[in-house]
């Protein structure tokens, strides 16, 4: 596992960017440029894209995308990152508050995160599919989700497109949902039967699939597609904008299509083959 360029300490921040050695920035560019540091916020529990093991880097898709990005945004400059857990409930505070500079986190970019988050990206659009235990015979397509228990992640909307009706939903589907802190969370509760089915982006459950083979099984019937961006403290448009251009040379240069084959390649799912349209820094 890489450890250069690793902080274990955290970064207190304050203003639009996080401070270093007495000094404020007003953008995530300006810090990385100015203080060689930076702190991103990742998954710690999701294999395949943000993974710690021990006291290592946390290891994966996004994780990499990140170091790409962060090379980017640096020009010539080392860096040193700081990894900071960021679950899905905690996101927007964090960037709130100025614990991390940028989230890496399977980020979908929705209506209504962005009054509270400036989304650079998305980086890849991922569908949302469902994932069962392998023996279940009962659930082969997504209708069979009617009335069986359905995994609510906190701080994630994906449940939403099984149970609610459209706009907002897909399926519209009465279901008992089953709460749980995070994806991680919801896998342990589908392998003791507490659960029937977890859906989500299909890299997420892909990641969780291959780490114990054979166990579960994917229906490979999208139900939405997904726009996973780079979340950023509101505002912070420079770095948006810098982060747009750095997702765009990482299309270009084959690294985008290198990670999702690095990663989910053994797997047998149609993976994204090329770069998604750009937002807007809002």
């Amino acid at each position: 596992m890489r450890q250069a360029y690793v902080a274990i300490a955290g970064a207190m921040v304050t203003g639009l960017a996080a401070c270093a050695g007495g000094g404020s920035y007003a953008t995530v560019v300006e810090k990385i440029k100015g203080t060689g540091t930076v702190v991103v916020g990742t998954k710690w529990d999701q294999p395949g894209l943000g993974l710690r093991t021990g006291e290592d880097e946390p290891e994966g898709f996004d994780t990499d995308v990140a170091r790409y990005v962060v090379k980017y945004l640096a020009g010539d400059t080392p860096v040193k990152i700081t990894w900071r857990e960021s679950p899905s409930s905690t996101r927007e505070a964090l960037l709130q508050n100025g614990t991390v500079d940028m989230i890496f986190a399977s980020y979908s970019i929705t209506e209504a995160r962005k009054p509270k988050v400036t989304f650079a990206g998305p980086y890849v659009i991922v569908r949302q599919d469902t994932m069962v235990r392998a023996d279940d015979t009962r659930i082969r397509k997504v209708t069979d989700l009617r009335g069986k228990r359905i995994c609510l992640a906190e701080g994630s909307n994906s449940y939403r497109r099984i149970v609610d009706p459209p706009p907002d939903g897909r399926l519209d589907l009465p279901a008992e949902l089953v709460n749980a802190s995070n994806y991680s969370d919801c896998v342990r509760k589908l392998a003791a039967d507490q659960l029937d089915a977890v859906s989500t982006e299909n890299l997420i459950l892909a990641g969780f699939a291959e780490h114990d083979p054979g166990r579960y099984r994917l229906l490979n019937e999208p139900i939405s597609d997904e726009k996973w961006g780079v979340g950023i403290k509101k505002g912070d448009i420079e770095t948006c904008e810098a982060v747009n251009r750095a997702i765009a040379q990482m299309w270009h240069d084959g690294t985008a299509t290198r990670l999702l084959r690095k990663w989910f390649g053994r797997t047998d799912l149609r993976l994204p083959s090329t770069q998604p349209r750009a937002e807007g820094c809002h």
